[in-house]
C-alpha cells in the first residue's frame, strides 16, 4: 500500500508539525517514509508545502508526481487550490474553509467557490472555530489532521494519537491534551 501526501499552507500555521506527526506515527508501523518541504518565506507568511510518501515498499522518490497524489491537506484554501495539478483523479482534498488573506490579489470567495465546485472529492470545514470550541485555538492545525485521518487509508487515528503524544511530550500533558482533543 502506498499514500502520497500533499501538506500545504502558510508559514506558523503548523504544516510542519502535522508532517512531524504523520512521520512519527509512518516510523512507528514501520512504514517507509519519503519526506519534500518547501519553507518559502514561510516565517513571513509564505507558502509552505511538504510531499509526504509513505509505502510498505520501497520509495524511490521524495517527489510527488503531477496527478498522483492521494490527498491534499492544506490549512489554507487557495494553497490547496495551487496543489491540484498534483491531485490524481480519485485524490481528496482536506482543507481549510477560512482564507489566509495575505496577499493585495488574494481572489474573491466566489472565485475560491467557483474552483471548488470543479474539485469531485472535498472536504472543507472552519478549523479555526472548531479549535476554539475544544478550547485550543492554536490547535487547528490539528483539527484539520483529524478531518484527514479517514482518507489517509495507511495510518489508523489510534496511530495518529500516539504520534501527538510522542512529539508534543516536551511540552507537557497540558499540550498534549489540548492537542489530542483537536485531533
Amino acid at each position: 500500500m502506498k499514500r502520497d501526501i500533499i501538506l500545504c499552507g502558510v508559514g506558523g500555521q503548523g504544516i510542519l508539525s502535522i508532517a512531524t506527526i504523520i512521520g512519527q506515527a509512518a516510523t512507528v508501523a514501520g512504514l517507509e517514509l519519503k519526506q519534500a518541504e518547501v519553507h518559502g518565506m514561510s516565517q513571513r507568511g509564505g507558502d509552505v508545502q511538504s510531499n509526504l510518501r509513505l509505502s510498505t515498499e520501497t520509495i524511490w522518490s521524495d517527489l510527488i508526481p503531477m496527478g498522483e497524489a492521494d490527498i491534499i491537506i492544506s490549512m489554507e484554501p487557495m494553497e490547496a487550490l495551487r496543489y491540484l495539478p498534483y491531485l490524481s483523479p480519485d485524490g481528496i482534498v482536506v482543507t481549510s474553509s477560512k482564507p489566509f488573506v495575505n496577499i493585495p490579489n488574494y481572489p474573491s470567495d466566489e472565485a475560491l467557490e467557483a474552483e471548488f465546485a470543479k474539485v469531485p472529492h472535498l472536504v472543507r470545514l472552519d478549523i479555526e472555530e472548531q479549535a476554539r470550541e475544544m478550547g485550543n485555538p492554536r490547535g487547528a492545525n490539528m483539527v484539520l489532521l483529524g478531518a484527514a485521518a479517514p482518507y489517509l487509508g495507511i495510518l489508523s487515528p489510534d496511530q495518529l494519537r500516539d504520534a501527538v503524544k510522542v512529539v508534543f511530550a516536551s511540552k507537557g500533558y497540558d499540550v498534549v491534551e489540548a492537542n489530542l482533543r483537536c485531533l
